[in-house]
């Protein structure tokens, strides 16, 4: 038997609702920091260049955004 016990509480940070044990709470300054802001966009591409995109993903362990992201880094950094 599992006597874990979870309650939901809210969050400091936008009043997000999250799932917290009952040993431990939402902590200011937990959690994977932040790269940057976060938006949400819709991109069409050839599914020549999406393969590609999946290929780089598969072959270096990365996300489709870090892929992306490295990309435009690349390209403006120039």
């Amino acid at each position: 038997m599992n006597n874990h016990k979870v309650k939901v509480d809210v969050s400091n940070k936008e009043g997000q609702l999250g799932f917290v044990f009952t040993r431990g709470g939402l902590r200011e300054g937990a959690g994977r920091k932040s790269i940057g802001v976060t938006k949400k966009v819709s991109l069409t591409l050839t599914e020549e260049m999406w393969g590609k995109i999946e290929s780089c993903c598969a072959d270096n362990q990365l996300s489709r955004s870090e892929v992306i992201r490295n990309a435009l880094e690349s390209y403006y950094s120039k």
